[in-house]
Order: C-alpha cells, then sequence, then structure tokens
C-alpha cells in the first residue's frame, strides 16, 4: 500500500512538472526577452553634473547593481521567465530623502502585459511616485511616495 501511494504522488509530480514546461513551452515565454526599463523623470534643481536619483535592482540571484542617474537616464536590463515563472526583480529607488521599494519585473504579472510593446517594462520615476506603462503611452502610478 506504502509503495502505491509513493507512486502515485511521483506521478502526479512528474504531471504537474511537465504540464508546466509544456503550457510555457507552448507559449513560448521561456524564450522572451523582456526588457526592463527605469527613467528618471524627477525634476532636478542639483547642479549640473550632480545625479538626483539612485535605483538598486536586484533578484535572487542577481544583482543588476546600483546607480546614480542624471535628468531622462534610462537604467536597463533584460532577463528571461524561469521554468516555475518565480523570476522577479526588485528595486530601491531613493530621491530627496524619499525611498520606495519596487517589483520591477514579476513574471506571473509581467509575462503577458510587458509583451505588449516590444516585451518591455516601463518604469517612469517622478515626483509623486513611480510610474508603470506597458506601451509607452498610457501611464499609472503604480508606486507613489
Amino acid at each position: 500500500m506504502g509503495d502505491l501511494r509513493k507512486m502515485v504522488w511521483s506521478m502526479l509530480a512528474i504531471s504537474v512538472l511537465l504540464y508546466t514546461l509544456v503550457s510555457a513551452v507552448n507559449e513560448d515565454l521561456l524564450f522572451v526577452n523582456y526588457h526592463i526599463h527605469i527613467t528618471n523623470d524627477v525634476p532636478n534643481d542639483l547642479p549640473p553634473g550632480i545625479p538626483s536619483l539612485r535605483v538598486h535592482c536586484k533578484s535572487g540571484d542577481r544583482d543588476i547593481g546600483e546607480k546614480e542617474m542624471f535628468p531622462h537616464e534610462d537604467y536597463t536590463w533584460d532577463t528571461k521567465i524561469d521554468l516555475f515563472r518565480t523570476t522577479l526583480f526588485f528595486c530601491n529607488i531613493w530621491w530627496e530623502g524619499k525611498q520606495q521599494y519596487i517589483e520591477a519585473f514579476k513574471a506571473l504579472r509581467d509575462e503577458h502585459r510587458c509583451r505588449k510593446h516590444h516585451n518591455s517594462c516601463l518604469w517612469s520615476v517622478r515626483d509623486d511616485g513611480i510610474y508603470f506603462s506597458n506601451d509607452n503611452s498610457n501611464w499609472y502610478n503604480a508606486y507613489p511616495w
């Protein structure tokens, strides 16, 4: 009886794994290269040559790094989605004494919505928060300060 139960659980686990793999491959999502962009659109009252914004982005196993950004500068990287759709990149953003944590790319949330505009997730840091767009036309304040 114990062997039968182990065999059933093993078959169930293999079925779930195969379903996940087949559905991902069918949608071709494992092979899509996503582009994440964070643009500095905050007002800058600092003297020329002094960055006004700091951004640090990473995932559980990949540190994109910290960057001091000048006005209208773009912080960008690419990623693919892992087999189990757990890919997550998060960022800390600092500007004039304010700090905000954002999930810049979350596979289950972004695998479809960011395919609309050249597989890009677009973020704009502004004086009232961090805005998101998946078409570079319509923006909404996803993370207010």
